[in-house]
């Protein structure tokens, strides 16, 4: 199995998550919902119709597997406020026999 970042491969249990955030529709959902403007847990849960615990629970393995970047602030009145962006421009995957190939694009924009 073989699965690349743009010119670097990675280990085994990088591949395996790496699949099941493809499969998962949620994960999927913010990553496209990100792609382009930093959102925060509430807009992405809004927008995409996800319950906000489960906005969480992705975010969260989205962000432990580098394919969500975090940014933050605190408010005037010291409530802090968490901007999530994709690091991802885009997946492609191919099956081809036992061979399952992934490539991600990095998302360049600013």
């Amino acid at each position: 199995m073989q699965i690349q970042f743009i010119g670097r491969k990675v280990d085994d249990e990088k591949k395996d998550t790496i699949l099941e955030i493809i499969s998962d529709k949620y994960c999927r959902a913010i990553i496209e919902s990100t792609m382009n403007v930093p959102k925060s847990a509430i807009e992405i849960s809004a927008e995409c119709k996800i319950p906000i615990s489960t906005v969480y629970r992705r975010l969260q393995n989205l962000h432990d597997s580098k394919l969500l970047g975090i940014s933050g602030s605190i408010t005037s009145e010291g409530k802090k406020h968490f901007l999530y962006k994709s690091k991802v421009k885009a997946m492609t995957s191919v099956f081809n026999g036992c061979n399952v190939e992934v490539e991600i694009v990095p998302n360049t924009s600013d």
